[in-house]
């Protein structure tokens, strides 16, 4: 067996001031860290997360709580292929939740249309709007890394966006006397 090394990072922090807590389990989170249970996380090892793993290690001692980092495999293959699963499942309920957002967004485009509201102020709008789901998808691509089974929707998704707002976009400069 080929194993998957992990970084597993386990901790504890005071309750109070939550904030902190908080923060330091956004930080865990914005890593695409997969918690197994309350306190004890896992990553795949990177340099990258072992150096951001040391970042956060700080911030835990410096909110009076402790923590350790270690280095670990799976004892067989079937326990990886457990922590691999759960990564995928959070990974797939992040493009979920982007796709309802293309919903969202096809919706909107298609409301301007229907309407007949072809105006640069709202082509502006729907472009800011693309370019957030955009970025988002970039984000959550950046933390799949084991290859959710969503992942090809939401890029198909994205292009569907795309290809909405590009239409909404001509029919804007066609209204305005632009395309010729």
């Amino acid at each position: 067996m080929n194993a998957i090394t992990w970084l597993l990072m386990t901790y504890k922090v005071p309750a109070e001031p939550s904030a902190r807590r908080i923060a330091i389990w956004r930080k865990l989170k914005g890593m695409g860290a997969v918690y197994l249970q309350n306190g004890v996380c896992v990553l795949p090892r990177t340099d990258d997360h072992v150096r951001r793993l040391k970042i956060v290690e700080n911030d835990i001692a410096e909110a009076g709580g402790e923590s350790v980092i270690l280095q670990t495999a799976a004892l067989d293959h079937a326990q990886e292929a457990k922590v691999v699963a759960r990564f995928r499942a959070e990974r797939d309920e992040a493009y979920a939740e982007f796709i309802d957002k293309c919903d969202d967004f096809e919706r909107e485009v298609a409301k301007e249309i229907a309407a007949g509201h072809y105006s640069y102020a709202e082509l502006e709008e729907n472009d800011v709007d693309l370019k957030k789901l955009q970025g988002w998808l970039e984000k959550i691509a950046k933390l799949d890394f084991y290859g959710a089974a969503r992942a090809e929707e939401a890029a198909a998704r994205l292009k569907g966006c795309e290809a909405a707002l590009d239409d909404y976009a001509r029919r804007v400069f066609d209204a305005k006397g632009e395309n010729g």
